[in-house]
């Protein structure tokens, strides 16, 4: 929190200061098991609660990467689970401590390896956009991230398509006359 905050402190430009707190804030506050089950946990029942009237069973459709099946595509098969998984969602929200941790048994898996990769590009190109001129690239740049969204294959496929778009802001930089060589790649 410390690192986002001063990264953004010391950009002296307001419009590229948003852009850059709100693109590095969506790859630093990805949702991850952890936070959905918390967010599940705190809120899902009141919201129910306040929206219908007599509601007996909540059922749940999901995906969990560690033991679902996947389909000719490779794309995870969402599967059907009972009331219980409030318990189990306050019991996953609890274990958040090990998010990043040699313990972190959601930590190996191709989704969150590609959101911290997404972290460290974005860190690098940081650099390219405080020190360019070409303002207007640069905020397209430094929002990008903001076009990620979804879970699972949605989000690979946002991700695709954002790291192409990377690629022309990176390019349109380089034609500019821009030095590339301190950007992440």
């Amino acid at each position: 929190a410390e690192k986002y905050r001063q990264r953004i402190a010391d950009i002296k430009n307001p419009e590229l200061a948003m852009a850059v707190a709100k693109g590095y804030h969506k790859l630093l506050g990805y949702k991850d098991e952890y936070e959905v089950a918390r967010l599940h946990r705190e809120t899902l029942q009141a919201a129910v609660d306040a929206h219908f009237d007599g509601v007996q069973k909540i059922k749940f459709h999901m995906a969990p990467p560690l033991f679902s099946k996947k389909d000719r595509n490779g794309h995870l098969i969402k599967r059907e689970f009972g009331p219980w998984m409030m318990k189990a969602f306050g019991l996953l929200a609890r274990m958040k401590p090990l998010r990043g941790t040699l313990f972190d048994p959601f930590g190996r898996t191709a989704e969150r390896k590609m959101e911290r990769a997404l972290i460290k590009q974005y860190e690098g190109d940081l650099e390219l956009i405080l020190t360019s001129e070409q303002q207007d690239t640069v905020i397209q740049l430094a929002e990008l991230p903001l076009k990620i969204r979804g879970f699972g294959h949605v989000k690979q496929a946002a991700v695709a398509k954002a790291a192409k778009e990377r690629e022309a802001l990176l390019a349109a930089l380089k034609s500019s006359g821009t030095p590339l060589n301190i950007a992440a790649q």
